[in-house]
């Protein structure tokens, strides 16, 4: 099913968010960012879920005082720019 929507590499989902790759997919494993699998096993998101969440009306909780997403697992790290808070600077 194609749905025009183009898919995005953690690598392009992290520029957008100014943070790391990694960072993407720690999010990604933590259900905190849509993800779907190639044939190869890479991860790949929806443009579209990622715009949203740039223009914050995605799934992601508000930040804490530490710039983390709220609830999110003691191995989760989004530093100052993550999605929670983007564009505030």
């Amino acid at each position: 099913m194609d749905t025009g929507d183009r898919l995005l590499t953690p690598g392009e989902v992290a520029a957008l968010f100014r943070v790391d790759p990694k960072t993407v997919t720690r999010w990604a494993a933590a259900g905190r960012i849509g993800s779907i699998r190639t044939p190869g096993g890479h991860r790949r998101f929806r443009e579209s879920e990622v715009r949203a969440l740039l223009e914050g009306e995605g799934m992601l909780d508000e930040a804490d005082d530490m710039g983390r997403p709220r609830n999110a697992g003691p191995t989760a790290s989004t530093g100052p720019a993550g999605p929670a808070n983007a564009g505030m600077y």
